[in-house]
Order: structure tokens, then sequence, then C-alpha cells
């Protein structure tokens, strides 16, 4: 057990012949407890920044080790974000793919449907120009009968008709 101010204070030593002066080793002594009180004091002062010092160090640590696991946790949160980032560009990209080959399949199957009307329009244009050529024909042929000329040779006198008209008004109720 160390020795304290008090302890050195109370010492009290043999008295010899032809011994130490006692107020030389009494004023020693009492430079000894200034000074021991002073190295005990600074002892304490220092034993007390040591604690502080180990606190801040304790709390530094805790901060530390809350931080190393914050960026633990961001980077599986990012991993994570990073993760679900390319299983909805997967799912978007599946879900265009689906689109654009269902459009290209409508648009194919447009396509197929206009083609068929095209070639039954063709068709019926075929048919209608053919009936419309022998329909001109026909009217052409009966241009051409004698059937006009005859029509051009007879004569109608317009007097009688005229007095054939005026007998049927006569005739009317």
């Amino acid at each position: 057990m160390p020795l304290s101010p008090l302890d050195i204070h109370n010492k009290e030593f043999s008295k010899a012949f032809r011994g130490y002066q006692e107020d030389e080793v009494n004023e020693f002594l009492d430079q000894i407890i200034k000074d021991y009180e002073i190295l005990l004091k600074d002892k304490k002062d220092l034993e007390e920044r040591l604690k502080q010092t180990d606190e801040r160090v304790g709390h530094f640590t805790t901060i530390e080790g809350t931080l190393q696991k914050s960026i633990v946790i961001a980077q599986e949160a990012a991993e994570e974000v990073r993760r679900n980032s390319q299983k909805e560009a997967k799912l978007i990209v599946r879900e265009a793919e689906k689109n654009a080959d269902r459009i290209v399949n409508e648009s194919l199957t447009k396509a197929r449907r206009i083609a068929m009307e095209i070639e039954e329009l063709k068709k019926q244009s075929k048919v209608f120009r053919n009936r419309f050529k022998m329909i001109v024909e026909a009217q052409l042929d009966l241009i051409d009968t004698d059937d006009w000329e005859s029509l051009m040779e007879y004569d109608v006198d317009t007097t009688t008709l005229d007095k054939l008209e005026d007998n049927n008004e006569d005739y009317r109720p």
C-alpha cells in the first residue's frame, strides 16, 4: 500500500547519538510531503483524464461500430436496390418484348387482312370491268344495228297528229 502524505508527516524516527539535524530532516520531510501531495494530485488528475479519455474512446468505438453497421446496412440496401432495379428492368424488357410481339402479330394480321381485301377488290374490279365492258359493247352493238337506219326512214305527218290530238282532248273526262 502506497504511503500517504499523512504517513510521511506522522513518521517518527528514533533518536541516536550523532544523528541528523532534526530541523533539516523535518524541513526535508515537509518538502517531500508537498511534492508527494502534488504527485498524488497530478496522478489523480491524470487518472481522471484517462477515465474521461477511455469513456470518449469507448463512445467513439461505439460510434465507429454503429457507423460500420450503418455502412454495411447501406451497402446491403444499395445491393438490394440494384437487384430490384435489375429485376424491374428485366420485367420491363419482357413486357416490352411481349407488347412488341403482340404489335407485330397484330400488324401482320392486319397486313394479311388488307392484302386479302386488296385481292378481293382486284377480283371485284376485274368483274366490274368485264361487266362494264360487256354493257358498253352491248350498247355499241345496239347503236350499230340497222334499226336506227329504219327509224330515220319513217315519215310522220305532224298535221295528222295534231288532229288526232285534238280529237282525243274532246273525249277526255
